[in-house]
C-alpha cells in the first residue's frame, strides 16, 4: 500500500502488515515479509474467504499503526484489519516466521472471535455535568441511546474555535439539563475513535442524532450562540425542549 493507491483500498475489508517497507533500497527484505503474509492469505482465499491484503511502510503510515493501538518498533510486522464499515482488528499476538500468529489471527477473524478494537479514552468515573463526556467505551450508551435526542460536539483539545466556543456549550447544557429527552455531549476526536456515520475533518464539528433515527445523524451548520442552538433543538427535537428560563437554582423553566 502507498500514498498512490491507499484510496482505492478504502472501503473494502482490508488486513495491513505494517513494516519496514521499501522496494528501492531493500527489496529482498521487502519481499521476505510479503510472502509470508501472502503465503498465509493465499490458504484463507483458497477457502473462499472474502479479504483485501497489502503490506504497508510503518514509517510512512505511521498514523495509521497509531491509530490501531500498535507500536512498530521491531523488524517484525505488526498487523491488522480494518472493515468496510470502518471496525478495527488488531493482531496482539507477535508475528511469526512460520506464521502461525497471523494464521490463528485469522482464523478467529473469520470465526468471529475477535473482539474489535476501539481507541478510547476511559469511561469518566463522573459523568454528572450539563454536558456529557463521550468516550468511544459510552459512545452507544450515550450517543445512540434510541430514547434521547444528542447534540455532540468532536472537538480537539488543542483547537482554538472549540476553547471559544465552550463555555457557551456548558450553557446550553445548563439551560436544558432539565430535559429529560435531551442531551448535550462532547467527545475528544483526536483521542477517540469516532464512529463511520459521523464525518469528522475539521473542528469543533457538531451533529444532532435523533430518537429513533441513530444511523442517520444531522450535521449541524448553525450559528454557535446558545440561542442559535436552542431554536436549531426547537425545530429539531422529538418532544417540545423544556429550557430554563434563568439560573438553575431559581428553578425557573418553560417548555418551548
Amino acid at each position: 500500500m502507498t500514498d498512490d493507491n491507499k484510496d482505492q483500498l478504502r472501503g473494502k475489508d482490508l488486513l495491513v502488515a505494517y513494516y519496514d517497507v521499501d522496494y528501492d533500497k531493500n527489496p529482498k527484505g521487502s519481499n521476505y515479509w510479503r510472502n509470508r503474509v501472502m503465503k498465509v492469505a493465499k490458504s484463507f482465499l483458497d477457502q473462499g474467504k472474502k479479504l483485501n491484503f497489502a503490506v504497508a511502510n510503518k514509517n510512512q503510515f505511521n498514523h495509521e499503526v497509531s491509530e490501531f493501538g500498535l507500536e512498530a518498533s521491531s523488524e517484525l510486522p505488526v498487523v491488522a484489519i480494518r472493515t468496510a464499515k470502518g471496525d478495527k482488528y488488531v493482531m496482539s499476538e507477535e508475528f511469526s516466521r512460520d506464521g502461525k500468529a497471523l494464521e490463528r489471527f485469522l482464523q478467529d477473524y473469520f470465526d468471529g472471535k475477535l473482539k474489535r478494537y476501539l481507541k478510547s479514552e476511559p469511561i469518566p468515573e463522573n459523568n454528572d455535568g450539563p454536558v456529557k463526556v463521550v468516550v468511544a467505551e459510552n459512545f452507544d450508551a450515550i450517543v445512540n441511546d434510541d430514547s434521547k435526542d444528542v447534540l455532540i460536539e468532536f472537538y480537539a483539545p488543542w483547537c482554538g474555535h472549540c476553547k471559544n466556543l465552550e463555555p457557551k456549550y456548558n450553557e446550553l447544557g445548563e439551560k436544558l439539563a432539565d430535559d429529560p429527552n435531551v442531551v448535550i455531549a462532547k467527545m475528544d476526536a483526536t483521542a477517540n475513535d469516532v464512529p463511520s456515520q459521523y464525518e469528522v475533518s475539521g473542528f469543533p464539528t457538531i451533529y444532532f442524532s435523533p430518537a429513533g433515527h441513530k444511523l442517520n445523524p444531522k450535521k449541524y451548520e448553525g450559528g454557535r450562540e446558545v440561542n442559535d442552538f436552542i431554536s436549531y433543538l426547537k425545530k429539531e427535537a422529538t418532544n417540545p425542549l423544556v429550557v430554563q428560563k434563568k439560573k438553575k437554582k431559581d428553578g425557573d423553566k418553560s417548555e418551548l
